[in-house]
């Protein structure tokens, strides 16, 4: 077990928290998406309220609509949201639109060090520009798309004869992107305990983000690059390089060769009732959903196990997550940074990721206890290590649109090629850099 500090704060930072504001208490709201974790951060806050005299008050939003309904707020200029946990891919434009507080001085005076944060989180969660000293979030929700698996299938002597018979090999959590097919599509249509089986359930999904979120955590592994030379915006021979055709179309094979019927449309709720429900073999998703499974009672337990997302030519996963931002146009700036200095705690840290939420602190990712705190602890570090997003430009939306297009049209309405995706994708992306003036 990970060796966890106080869970309550000392008396002196409480007071610290307190401070002056204890005689003007705030109502405080923090806008995210509604899922698992949000529930565990609901659990953590109260601590905060204990301890600040601040009350919590939450916006949880589905996926499918989270971000329609949060860029929308924060374009309009809205009051909603005193605290933002909003995604990677948003940080571009909170910062240049202005969304959200810039949080240098307020680190420095509080003595925060972007340090003490995996390095991978830091980057991509609050950062902008790239990789510059300019903070805009502190990292809140580390995340990276995964792999899970029916174990008991997979451990199932006749299962396991069967696939050595048909491929002379062990039956066994796939290595690469290659073997994982192998093994989708020794269950596609397999009878298992009198039922029908199928091999996998991937993101398909074409109205948000979820094609891409799937069919990258393939490109990513074959060598896919946004650029040529990051920070160019050139994209010719890198977006459709022969790798990125390679895996593409190995995305579009895996969709057709080894999915459950009419799965044309899925995200993260379809896959996770197509693993549920006993219909598929191994699925993909966000860690974030990993306790829950585990502690599912139909097949959790010792019903499953975890994977990083394999590698091809080289180790690579798609990244989730996000940091938590203060909204400028709150007007309760002043309670919301007590959040962030709160939330910040290496002990409160402890207990995020002890309720559920994924800690991106390294004095939870570096306690030699970690990767034993749970059984899929130790993929998500591996997986941290080598993850890849999305465009975190301001035009965000208008490239991510793009790409779902390319991608559900070549990969699940079957039109024209691979390499006429990716082709047709420069040529949007390119539309969009030139309209933003920096092409």
């Amino acid at each position: 077990m990970i060796k966890r500090a106080l869970l309550m704060a000392t008396a002196m930072s409480t007071a610290g928290l307190m401070g002056a504001n204890a005689a003007q208490a705030e109502e405080l709201t923090l806008c995210w998406a509604a899922w698992d974790p949000a529930n565990a951060l609901v659990e953590l806050s109260k601590d905060f309220e204990a301890q600040s005299g601040h009350t919590m008050n939450f916006e949880f939003v589905p996926w499918p609509n989270f971000a329609d309904r949060m860029l929308n707020e924060l374009n309009s200029g809205g009051k909603l949201c005193d605290l933002l946990i909003g995604d990677s891919q948003w940080i571009g434009g909170g910062a240049e639109n202005g969304h959200y507080v810039k949080l240098n001085d307020f680190f420095e005076a509080e003595g925060i060090s972007m340090d003490d944060f995996a390095p991978a989180t830091v980057y991509a969660y609050s950062t902008w520009p790239k990789g510059t000293p300019n903070y805009y979030a502190l990292p809140a929700m580390g995340d990276a798309n995964g792999w899970f698996y029916r174990k008991d299938w997979f451990e199932n002597e006749d299962i396991r004869a069967a696939y050595m018979e048909e491929t002379g090999q062990e039956l066994r959590e796939p290595e690469t992107q290659m073997e994982l097919m192998q093994i989708a599509k020794f269950f596609q249509e397999r009878e298992i305990d009198g039922q029908t089986r199928y091999g996998v359930s991937i993101f398909t999904e074409r109205g948000s983000e979820g094609i891409t979120m799937g069919a990258t955590g393939a490109l990513y592994t074959w060598g896919f690059e946004y650029e040529t030379e990051p920070g160019t915006y050139q994209m010719e021979g890198a977006v459709n390089s022969p790798e990125a055709v390679e895996a593409l179309e190995f995305y579009k094979e895996l969709y057709e060769c080894c999915t459950p019927p009419g799965y044309t449309d899925s995200y993260m709720e379809q896959s996770l009732d197509a693993f549920k429900s006993g219909q598929v073999a191994m699925a993909m998703n966000w860690f974030a959903f990993f306790p829950g499974l585990y502690a599912d009672p139909d097949v959790g337990g010792d019903k499953i196990d975890f994977f990083v997302n394999p590698p091809q030519n080289v180790p690579a996963s798609t990244l989730g997550g996000q940091g938590i931002s203060v909204v400028s146009y709150s007007d309760k700036q002043d309670a919301a940074l007590e959040y962030i200095k709160w939330f910040a705690q290496p002990d409160v840290q402890a207990k995020w990721w002890e309720l559920g939420g994924y800690s991106a602190h390294n004095s939870v990712l570096t306690d030699p206890g970690f990767e034993d705190s749970a059984p899929f602890a130790g993929d998500f570090l591996l997986a941290m290590e080598n993850v890849k997003d999305f465009w975190q430009e301001p035009a965000y939306a208008e490239l991510l649109l793009a790409m779902q297009k390319r991608l559900h049209d070549y990969v699940v309405a079957d039109q024209g090629t691979a390499q006429e995706a990716l082709d047709k994708l420069i040529e949007d992306w390119t539309e969009v850099f030139e309209d933003e003036g920096k092409l």
